[in-house]
């Protein structure tokens, strides 16, 4: 199984830890033969989908889409929320250096994402 990354802030996520999945495919609607897209999985640790949902909307139709189904999904449990005070609760403790001085989680080549 392939490491998965937060989209936005690139820190990876370890096997069955909270986070948010994207999926996306692509599929022609009234053409025969139909033609699909293989889906990509894109995923958001607890703090980026809470601070996403908690975010003015984006533009675009498709950042726009996506957009509402995280608010959708962070919005329906607290279980997420509650992920992402805990970890940053790991920031008051030293886990993480202060703004400034580096990054724990370095960009990964390629990494974007326009919200």
């Amino acid at each position: 199984m392939d490491n998965l990354y937060c989209l936005r802030c690139s820190r990876e996520l370890e096997a069955g830890q909270k986070s948010v999945a994207v999926y996306l495919f692509a599929q022609t609607v009234g053409v025969k033969p139909r033609q699909k897209s293989s889906a990509q999985r894109i995923c958001f640790c607890p703090q980026c989908s809470v601070s996403l949902a908690m975010g003015p909307a984006p533009e675009g139709a498709l950042n726009l889409a996506a957009w509402q189904m995280i608010r959708d999904i962070v919005g329906a449990d607290p279980a997420l929320t509650e992920a992402a005070w805990e970890s940053l609760h790991g920031i008051e403790e030293g886990l993480l250096p202060a703004t400034g001085t580096g990054s724990a989680h370095p960009m990964r080549p390629g990494a974007f994402f326009e919200f």
